[in-house]
């Protein structure tokens, strides 16, 4: 079993089933949706609960608020097996929380914080003082990128030291995209990069993907790199096979909730590496993870194991 460390976002999520989102909100109105049940959110809770499911040890590595919000997430995560010793309490930042609404086709609208939250008090120094268990590591997952002001101007010669430590690196990003310039500079420290169409378009200008797919290519010439099309699968790169075409996975169940589906896509990746699949049979993992994500309220409780995964399969 590998072990992996995540970094970066976690979430509370408060996600509202059946909202109308293209109609408007007046005042004074009561809008009837499906009961609200909490969730934990964000790329440590997503991907690491996913990944420990799939048969992978995870940790994760963040920032919480000293609230309720807080320890809700510290106990979801244990109550899933996922390492909490390296999750910390900021002093007086809060723990991000988030309305979710969620449209009747699976679409959704975040309701976030304004506020500077705990995690966006994450930087390379707070990285750097889990050494021990980051030489212990075979994977590093950080999310989002365009969401960590602090850490990412240092996360070139950050993710250069954790490969060294002979540790797999891997992002995702924020919906925004985030600065183009500065993840030229990342991008050679990576092993794994899969952003979704929306996120690598804004990064590259471009709308084809296989060309997006070169922009990152540019920069780094021996990861899997990739792109996530939504319900039309995703396509990876690797140099030695070249464009991969990852089919979708269609859903067994109708869709509930489209959120964290590409947290869970990167779960099914690594999962499926970890294991010694090749890049492309790797792909049909994360897309199946993927596809039970979105099966389910919330960002990770739709995969639920290995076994379920491969009858998807």
């Amino acid at each position: 079993m590998g072990k992996a460390i995540i970094c970066g976002s976690c979430v509370v999520d408060l996600p509202c089933l059946n909202v109308r989102l293209g109609s408007t909100i007046g005042r004074d109105q009561t809008l009837p949706i499906d009961p609200i049940e909490l969730s934990s959110g964000g790329i440590t809770c997503n991907t690491g609960i996913a990944l420990q499911r799939l048969g992978v040890s995870s940790q994760a590595l963040t920032l919480t608020g000293a609230d309720v919000w807080g320890q809700y997430i510290r106990q979801t995560l244990v109550d899933a097996g996922v390492g909490t010793d390296l999750l910390c309490t900021h002093p007086h930042a809060p723990t991000t929380a988030a309305v979710v609404l969620i449209d009747e086709d699976g679409s959704r609208s975040f309701l976030a914080p304004a506020v500077k939250t705990a995690t966006k008090f994450l930087d390379a120094n707070f990285v750097r003082a889990q050494r021990t268990h980051l030489e212990e590591a075979d994977y590093f997952i950080l999310g989002y990128y365009g969401r960590m002001p602090l850490l990412e101007p240092e996360l070139p010669s950050l993710l250069a030291e954790i490969q060294g430590y002979g540790c797999r690196t891997a992002m995702d990003s924020a919906s925004d995209g985030g600065d183009p310039v500065r993840l030229s500079k990342i991008l050679p420290y990576l092993d794994i990069y899969v952003p979704s169409q929306v996120e690598a378009s804004q990064q590259t200008k471009l709308r084809d993907p296989a060309k997006m797919i070169e922009w990152f290519r540019q920069y780094n010439d021996y990861g899997i790199l990739g792109v996530k099309l939504g319900e039309r699968g995703a396509i990876l790169h690797t140099p030695e096979d070249g464009f991969i075409i990852v089919s979708a996975c269609p859903p067994s169940t109708p869709i509930v909730d489209t959120t964290g589906a590409g947290d869970c896509f990167m779960a099914g990746l690594i999962a499926g590496l970890d294991r010694g699949l090749t890049a492309k049979e790797a792909g049909k993992w994360a897309a199946a993870a993927g596809a039970l994500a979105i099966t389910a309220r919330g960002g990770h409780q739709g995969v639920t194991s290995v076994a379920k995964l491969q009858s998807l399969l």
